[in-house]
């Protein structure tokens, strides 16, 4: 493909992502959903596609040869999927890689997001050639140009300079001697820069680094994996470690993910919040071996982030004679949610979105996460890694699995023949036209869902409510609800209101979600 061509397309990107302002209320978010009367919440897990992996690695001589890592991003816009991941060259690991160990930002399209094509970018020479899908980054101080590991890219509409309207982060290794101020700030135990780079992009192709130094100023060895705008405020998370991080109380945590923020995407804050550990490292005697891996990948749906996370389990502490240390840590991906950028929370505890494959599957030993979610149709893709943990790079590929559109779980009544319901959180329209759509299955005639509309004091609102009531009586991912008085689907503009939805005594529907599109 023309790199050009490819240029233009992300210009209609910018375009028809501005459009998308839905909110959204899922059945697992508690905040979103928090008045729920004989009501149970079932999780559900993702079904991994046929042609696994979607995306492989390169032949011999490719920037991607080593492995192809969803440590990135896939966004979805303009009616193209657009994927950047990271990428290595060697065909097996190394040690003392760091600093100066380049694992390039790759980039990869499709239509579908099943099949990809890499494209020749002419940007970065490699194995000298120009001819591969290597994106550059452009720094003062070229090993602050080079990818170490996990990045992260974002699409920011909003952003008035068109020259950054793509906003990236990823991790890099310099020396010492390369950043301003050397050592200044570093630990005495530290060997090198663990650091969170920023850089920005007009097509998500050609990238300029954001200032002349790391992010994280304090030097701490903070693994970014993360990246979003939240609010007022730009939020990058990922991972520290014990000694670098703690529980509340100083003592030891393990892998726990943390956020930085920045209003201007340029000064980045030096304190940090704790954003998500797992239950297991929190009790008073913490669950040996359990960890938070690499932060989450995460989802920004507007009111609320969604995210994956990686559910590590340690291995063995015998190990076979010449293994990797972290031969046998096997990683699931787990479900957490948002609602104010900053403090994550588990819906149910240790519940599989992604789970790890069974021995002799291609993804049968630790799985990765990326920001790497779209919602096409009546589905939810979602797109993850393998890796190998015993340090062979065996079928580091990427993979695709999929839900029904925002489908991550369901509310169902709990005790049966008894009347269940449902309150949301009040919220505002601001703009006429919104309406109100329902995910559920299980409804129809003769079992509908009953929908209405309660002011902020919880009383029935006049024309939305009682015997104006909105009867859904079909299932579906997206079922537009019409008020019969005005016979009309637009929402009260300018004012805050709740969504009521009943449960008819006949049937068994389940409720996965409720949107509004504006």
């Amino acid at each position: 493909m023309k790199l050009n061509a490819i240029i233009a397309s992300a210009w209609i990107s910018t375009l028809a992502l501005a459009a998308d302002a839905d909110q959204t209320f899922f059945a697992f978010d508690d905040h979103a959903i928090p008045w729920r009367d004989n009501l149970q919440l079932t999780l559900v897990q993702a079904e991994k596609h046929p042609a696994n992996p979607v995306l492989r690695r390169g032949p011999e001589g490719a920037p991607d040869h080593g492995h192809a890592v969803i440590y990135g991003s896939v966004l979805h816009i303009g009616g193209k999927f657009r994927m950047w991941y990271l990428a290595m060259f060697e065909a097996e690991l190394k040690s003392g890689n760091a600093p100066g160990w380049w694992r390039p930002m790759c980039y990869a399209e499709s239509t579908d997001g099943v099949n990809w094509i890499k494209p020749d970018l002419g940007l970065v020479e490699f194995n000298g050639s120009k001819k591969n899908n290597i994106c550059l980054i452009e720094s003062e101080v070229p090993s602050l140009a080079k990818v170490n590991d996990f990045l992260t890219v974002m699409h920011d509409p909003e952003e008035r300079d068109p020259r950054k309207r793509y906003k990236c982060a990823y991790i890099a290794h310099p020396p010492f001697d390369d950043v301003r101020g050397g050592r200044s700030g570093i630990g005495p135990n530290e060997r090198r820069w663990c650091s969170f780079l920023c850089a920005t992009s007009a097509d998500g192709l050609r990238w300029k680094m954001v200032g002349d130094r790391p992010m994280n100023a304090g030097g701490e060895r903070f693994e970014v994996s993360g990246l979003y705008r939240f609010g007022k405020f730009y939020y990058a998370t990922g991972q520290l470690i014990s000694p670098w991080t703690w529980r509340m109380d100083g003592s030891d945590i393990g892998r726990a993910m943390l956020s930085y923020r920045s209003a201007d995407f340029e000064h980045w804050s030096r304190a940090k919040a704790m954003s998500f550990a797992r239950p297991g490292q929190l009790t008073a005697t913490p669950i040996a071996g359990q960890q938070t891996h690499m932060g989450a990948g995460i989802w920004n749906r507007g009111n609320v982030l969604v995210g994956l996370y990686g559910q590590w389990q340690d291995g063995p502490k015998e190990k076979p004679k010449g293994s990797s240390h972290l031969w046998g840590t096997h990683i699931d991906l787990g479900l957490i949610v948002s609602n104010d950028g900053i403090h994550f929370r588990e819906p149910v505890p240790d519940h599989k979105v992604i789970a790890h494959g069974a021995e002799g599957e291609w993804d049968s030993i630790a799985l990765l996460q990326g920001h790497a979610f779209a919602n096409v149709g009546d589905k939810t893709m979602i797109w993850y890694s393998h890796w190998d943990t015993g340090g062979k790079l065996q079928n580091m590929d990427i993979g695709l699995a999929t839900l029904r559109r925002d489908g991550f779980g369901y509310l169902s009544r709990k005790v049966p023949n008894s009347p269940a319901h449902f309150v949301t959180a009040p919220f505002e329209v601001k703009r006429a036209g919104a309406k109100l759509f329902v995910n559920a299955d299980g409804v129809a005639a003769d079992a509908p869902l009953t929908v209405e509309l309660l002011d902020e004091s919880d009383r029935p609102l006049a024309g939305f409510s009682g015997e104006h009531a909105a009867k859904l009586t079909a299932s579906g991912t997206q079922q537009e609800i019409v008020w019969p008085k005005f016979k009309s689907s637009r929402l009260p503009a300018g004012k805050r209101f709740a969504v009521k939805v009943g449960f008819s005594l006949a049937g068994n529907a389940r409720v996965y979600a409720l949107s509004v599109a504006e």
